[in-house]
Formats: structure tokens, C-alpha cells, sequence
């Protein structure tokens, strides 16, 4: 279950939108039109084992702060920063060349590229990370009519505003779920059809955590802003490696060193805010930093009272990845071994053991 990013909206009290999803009522008439085979084929059949207490029509208080920034949030943040340097620096070289070559001032593309970050929490932007990013789609109306009364649930539990958040469904046939962006709530169809409401409950609720602690927003907003950067890296392999003649070769030479020293202004700067060390184990503190973003949306479900359903989602996750690892030494022969210490370390999800060691005090 991943920051990962991954939120059509809860109906709570009012009217539905047009495009939530929502069971449609029959016509005035009478007349219940046959139902459709398609939708009834794949309705899901888990058990609903969730007690619900606050249903449409029952009060519910929200807390005064629907969201905070936490510490993890905060060292997401911090942790961009020098992607974030090398994205300015390639920005700026680009702005120099859009105002000697097109006359075009100097801070417009800057203030552009800086105003952009707002777009993380436009809702049709959102839509499109959806869609086209994630690979989510909009709940059918089954679908629909077995996850919304949940989510309401869990949010009202929580105090939280649930119409805020879209649910996006995955077609997956594993157990996985998303936070993402500022509004994006997104579950697998096998978690939805397979898993218990209790249990739902409990995913859900640790994505809900994943949104009031800011993860969700602050990773995305990371990655974001180190967008240029990356891609004047990657431009450079790719002309790197299409080097044909000498005067490509003299050309594509001049633009590496110029894009090295770039980059080699971006780590002095890191250097200088973080120091040389520091920024040598910058991917094992971002993989750090992602661990503990999901024990504390673990911590957060468990506050809520879910960490008994939470624990069997876990028990359940550490089953499949065992069998699965299993099968595929079967397939492949050999023995099972330990995974290395690096990639542990490299690693922005906590293995299951220590996710469930940590929900002990819930239990």
C-alpha cells in the first residue's frame, strides 16, 4: 500500500454527483428496468463484516484540521530539495535561451514553472494522473455501492471530510491500494471483490493516513519539481548513446558539459545545505523516509481502532509474497535467500514483520 501516490467522491449527506458512480433510483413509473448481466457478473461478494455507525442521515463531526504536514511530510520535502535545485538551474538555463532566442522574458518561464506545483491538487489534473499515470479508472456502480459506505465509514471515524477524496478502482488481481496527488483514494478490484469490509476498512483507513499526514501531496510535489532535472539526465544519455559523427560528437560533447556543470552547481548547492556526506546516502534517507511514512499510516489506521483488520491484511500480504516467492523458485530451482542488505535499505516499504511488530501495542 504505497504513498507509491494512490482518491469519484464520498456522497455523504447531500446528492450524489452525476459521475460518482451512485446507484440510480428507478423511474417514477414503476418500472424496474431488467438488471444487466455484465455489472451483476462482477459485483462484489466479500463479506460485510463492518459495524456502521455513521450513515447517511447521522451526524458526524469533523476535526478542525483536516490535514497536517508531519514529520515525514517535512523530510519528503527536504529530501527533494536538491532535485529540486537541479530542475531550477535547468529551468533557468532554458529561460536564458527562450529570452535571447524569442525575446521572451526572463521570469515568465521561472514563475511558470514555479506557479505549476499548485496543479498536484487541481481536481481535472488529478483526473489525468488517474487515468493515464496510475492507471486507475472510476468505480462501476456495484463497485460504487460497496466501497462508498465504507470510506464513509472510516472517515467519519477519523472526523475527516470523505466527500473531499475521489475513489479510483485498479484492475489488478493483487492486493494493493494508492494515495495520491491531494484527493486520490484508489484500492485493486481483487481488494474490493475479495477482501472483507472490516478489512477494507483498515486499507482504506491507512490511506486516509497517508493523506492527513501530507505523504501523498509531498512526495508528488517532490517529484514534481525534480521533473526538468531528470529529464536534461536523460536527454544526455540518449544523446550519449547516438553519437555518430564528429561534429554530433563536438555538439553533444559541449551540451554534456554544459548540462554536467549544471548538475555539478546543483550538488555543490546540496553540498553546502546538507554536506558531502550526507548527500551520498540521499537515496537510502528517501527510502528511510518512505518507510516510516507507512508505519505511520499503519499507526493511523490502528489509532482508528482497525489494527486487528490491519494485522490480517499484513498476515494475509506476507502469505502471498512467500507463496509467490516460493512458486517461483519451484519454476526456476534453487534455494530461497535472504534479501541483501542494500536493497532493504533501498527499500521505501517496510517488510511485514515489522510493520506487524510495530501494531502490537493496537492489538
Amino acid at each position: 500500500m504505497t504513498p507509491p501516490t494512490p482518491q469519484p467522491q464520498d456522497p455523504g449527506d447531500g446528492p450524489a454527483p452525476a459521475d460518482s458512480g451512485s446507484v440510480q433510483s428507478p423511474a417514477d413509473d414503476g418500472v424496474v428496468p431488467p438488471p444487466d448481466p455484465h455489472l451483476t457478473a462482477t459485483a462484489p461478494t466479500a463479506p460485510d463484516d463492518l459495524i456502521y455507525e455513521h450513515g447517511p442521515g447521522r451526524r458526524v463531526y469533523y476535526a478542525a484540521h483536516q490535514r497536517r504536514v508531519d514529520i515525514t511530510a517535512l523530510g519528503q520535502l527536504t529530501l527533494a530539495l536538491p532535485a529540486f535545485l537541479m530542475s531550477m538551474l535547468v529551468v533557468l538555463l532554458m529561460s536564458a535561451i527562450l529570452d535571447g532566442c524569442l525575446g521572451l522574458p526572463f521570469w515568465i518561464p521561472v514563475m511558470l514553472w514555479l506557479a505549476s506545483g499548485v496543479l498536484v491538487f487541481h481536481r481535472p489534473t488529478e483526473d489525468l494522473l488517474a487515468r493515464y499515470l496510475l492507471g486507475l479508472r472510476r468505480p462501476m456502480p456495484q463497485e460504487a455501492a460497496r466501497l462508498e459506505p465504507v470510506w464513509r465509514e472510516v472517515t467519519a471515524i477519523a472526523g475527516i471530510d470523505g466527500a473531499l477524496y475521489q475513489l479510483w478502482i485498479e484492475e489488478s488481481d493483487g492486493l494493493n491500494a494508492y494515495a495520491a496527488a491531494g484527493h486520490i483514494v484508489g484500492v485493486t478490484r481483487f481488494a474490493l471483490e475479495q477482501l472483507p469490509s472490516g478489512q477494507l476498512a483498515a486499507v482504506l483507513a491507512h490511506e486516509l493516513g497517508h493523506h492527513t499526514g501530507g505523504h501523498a501531496w509531498s512526495l508528488l510535489l517532490g517529484h514534481w519539481y525534480g521533473l526538468p532535472g531528470r529529464a536534461a539526465w536523460r536527454v544526455l544519455r540518449v544523446m550519449a548513446r547516438s553519437v555518430v559523427t564528429p561534429a554530433r560528437c563536438a555538439v553533444y560533447f559541449a551540451v554534456g558539459v554544459l548540462l554536467l556543470a549544471i548538475g555539478g552547481l546543483a550538488s555543490t548547492a546540496a553540498a553546502i545545505l546538507y554536506g558531502f556526506p550526507l548527500l551520498l546516502v540521499l537515496p537510502y534517507l528517501s527510502a528511510a523516509v518512505g518507510r516510516r511514512a507507512e508505519l505511520r499510516a499503519d499507526r493511523h489506521a490502528a489509532a482508528l481502532g482497525f489494527a486487528p483488520k490491519l494485522a490480517e491484511v499484513l498476515e494475509t500480504m506476507h502469505a502471498n509474497e512467500i507463496r509467490a516467492r516460493q512458486e517461483a523458485l519451484a519454476v526456476m530451482g534453487g534455494r530461497m535467500e535472504r534479501e541483501s542488505t542494500p536493497a532493504r535499505l533501498l527499500s521505501t516499504h517496510p517488510d511485514f514483520p515489522t510493520r506487524l511488530h510495530h501494531l502490537r501495542h493496537y492489538l
